[in-house]
């Protein structure tokens, strides 16, 4: 399954933040982007396998999500 992912860098951190708004609280990091990438990757895997076990996964639901920016 794919998931959509927001990416950002973090200046603080000096690495990039992932979330993943399809999975409530699913996010990861990583110094670089391919470790970002791989790391969440890991927590996506993470997430849903505890979801599973808490009966609250469910397959088939379809999401959409809108993103773009706004200018003020």
């Amino acid at each position: 399954m794919q998931y959509k992912v927001v990416i950002t860098y973090d200046t603080e951190y000096k690495g990039y933040v992932v979330d993943v708004p399809q999975l409530f609280g699913c996010m990861s990091q990583g110094k670089t982007l391919d470790e970002a990438i791989e790391n969440t990757k890991d927590a996506i895997q993470a997430w849903l396998e505890v979801e599973n076990s808490l009966g609250r996964v469910h397959e088939n639901v379809e999401s959409q999500m809108f993103m773009g920016e706004v200018e003020v």
